[in-house]
This record gives structure tokens, sequence and C-alpha cells, in this order.
């Protein structure tokens, strides 16, 4: 019988992958953690060979990591409740939109004890117009404890360990610790702040902040317009946090889930990529997303629209409407050349 405790991710995308590397090995390393850290893969055929043979033989995520090599001692299981059993910690790096689905499908099916750390940015809705946070999501259906981590983190560039920051949200002094030196590598700093909900929410966020960097991007408006739209959008940010989760502190916003993740964002995201292509191509969304993410899910377009249902419903677009603006301009309701018209007719800024 071990005390050790057993690591699961959940999610195998670019992010999840590059968050494996870094797991995989501080649990190699440290003597508290199991070895085998098991990762949930949604099964897909590759050149005719599963996705999750050609991890496991390779260690390498083909797909949505090329290039990394993932630690031995990470495995790709592509059944999700027997890559969950007996973990003591849940690393959730889904789509937002498929975390109902992943806790349905764990309901009852893991230790009551386990304790889950979201890396998932994006809201869920509710009947009636709200928003719902995903580590509530979790915790409401799993009933356990959920932290979450957020930061300037492109997978990409973690992956190739390249220095960065973030920042773990969690209000146990006990699990903070064990998450931090699960986290933390030389070139991977964690800080960890117990304002748990105001560091999920910029995560959230700035993904619209983003798409607005795209479309000033697309016009070629150039930096002086860009660093207004972000400034704007860090301004909406905080104006959301203040009005409808009181009690979270300004000093959050200039962690690395903050304003690092809104800037790193706006120039190096995929959200900030395929609003670009929207405004040169004329393509929806949803073709570029299929055409230019390979597999993966934007996060941007559908937390405006998760936003603006709350802020419509609520008669509140005019308090954000940079935010406004993108949902409107993502679903066709407002033409990118008009982004600057509008913000400029709707000063709630100023």
């Amino acid at each position: 019988m071990t005390n050790k405790r057993r690591v699961c991710i959940v999610g195998s995308g670019n992010w999840g992958s590059a968050i494996a590397k870094i797991v995989g090995y501080n649990a190699a390393k440290l003597e508290t953690f199991e070895d085998r850290v098991t990762m949930y893969v949604y099964e897909e055929i590759i050149n005719g060979r599963k996705l999750t043979e050609i991890i496991n033989e390779t260690h390498e995520n083909v797909k949505y990591l090329p290039g990394h090599q993932l630690p031995a001692n990470v495995i790709a299981v592509p059944d999700l409740v027997e890559a969950a059993k007996d973990a003591d910690f849940l690393i959730f790096v889904v789509p937002h939109q498929f975390i109902k689905t992943i806790c349905k499908t764990l309901e009852g099916k893991i230790k009551p004890t386990a304790i889950g750390l979201s890396l998932i940015k994006g809201f869920d809705t509710v009947e009636g117009g709200g928003i719902d946070l995903i580590s509530h999501v979790i915790n409401r259906m799993l009933n356990i404890q959920v932290c979450v981590l957020m930061g300037a983190n492109l997978a990409g560039e973690v992956a190739d360990e390249k220095f960065c920051e973030t920042t773990i949200g969690c209000k146990d002094k006990r699990v903070a610790p064990i998450l931090r030196d699960l986290i933390q590598t030389d070139y991977f700093r964690v800080v960890v702040v117990d304002d748990v909900d105001t560091v999920e929410i910029c995560g959230a966020l700035k993904n619209i902040v983003a798409c607005a960097a795209g479309f000033v991007d697309g016009l070629e408006l150039g930096d002086n317009t860009k660093a207004a739209v972000i400034r704007l959008g860090l301004m909406e940010m905080i104006r959301f946090v203040d009005t409808f989760y009181t009690g979270s502190r300004l000093s959050t916003f200039f962690e690395s889930c903050g304003i690092a993740d809104l800037v790193t964002t706006c120039y190096g995201g995929r959200n900030r990529r395929i609003a670009e292509a929207f405004v040169k191509t004329g393509k929806t969304v949803q073709e570029l997303e299929t055409e230019l993410l390979n597999g993966q899910k934007l996060q941007g377009p559908y937390t405006a629209e998760e936003v603006n249902h709350m802020l419509r419903i609520k008669n509140m677009e005019e308090k954000f409407p940079l935010f406004t603006a993108v949902h409107k301009i993502c679903v066709g309701a407002l033409s990118p050349q008009k982004l600057i018209d509008w913000i400029r007719d709707h000063p709630e800024h100023q």
C-alpha cells in the first residue's frame, strides 16, 4: 500500500501536453508523488495508428504538441474513468464546452478526497442568463475541492522551456504548497494567491480582449490602437469582477493571470490569430477554427457569447462596450471596420 499521491491529467491538447511534460518530470522527481502520471487522451487515428499508442511508444503527442518529448512516466489512457481512477489530483485541461460531459462521466468514479486543478479558460452558461465558473461546475458536479491555474503560458513556449510565470488560485493553505511543487520548475515560476475566482475570470475574459486585438491587427490599425484596446479590455475585466464577484483584490490583476496573460494573448495567442484572419479572409469563426487550429477549440468568441448573453439580460451591454463589440463582430452583427467607431460612441471608460 502506497501513500504517494497519484496524478491524472484530463486532456491532451497542446496545453494539456505541455503541462504533462512538467507534471511528469516533477512527479518522477518528488518522493511524495507516484511516478506514473495518467493522461486522458480522446482517441484519434493518426496515419492509421491510435494516438494513445503513438504517445506511449514515442512519448510524443504528434498531433497537438509535435517535436516535444513527454516524460516516459506520462501514460496516455483513452478511457476517462480508467485514467482518473484512484487519482489524488485531477488536472483539467479540456475546452470549456466539454467540462460538463467530462464531469458526468466521472461522477461517482473518483476518490471523494481528490483535489481538482482547473486550467480551463472559459465560462459555463446557466439558465436565466448568468454564467458559472468552470471550477464551480467541477466542484458542484464532482463534490471535490477545485483550485485554478492561469497565466501568460503559451503552450509552445512552455514546452520549449522558455521562462515564464503562472498563477495558482488556492484557498487551502495545506494544498497550495503541494500544487506549487507539482507544477513549478526552473523555467515555470508559480505564484499562489487565494483570490481564486479572480484568477479564473482573468483567464476567461482575456480571450475576448485578444479577439479585439486580432481585429485591430487584421485592420492594420497599428500598435497605438492595439494598446488602447488592451487597456480598455483590462478596464472591462476589472469592472466585470467588481460588478459580479465582489471581494476580489486589484492586486490579482497584476499577477501572471492578469495583465501578463492579457498581453501575451493579445500578441501571441490563437484567439488573436483567428480574429486577424477573420478580418482578412471574411470567413466565419467556425471555418477558421476548422482550417487553422488542427482540432483545437477557440475560446474567445464562445466566451464573448456567454458573457454577452448575461449582459444583455441584465441590460448592461453599455457598461462593457468592448466585450459587446467583440461578440457582435463574431456573430456578424457589427462589421470589424466599425470596432473603433463603436468604442468611440460608447465611451464608458472615459
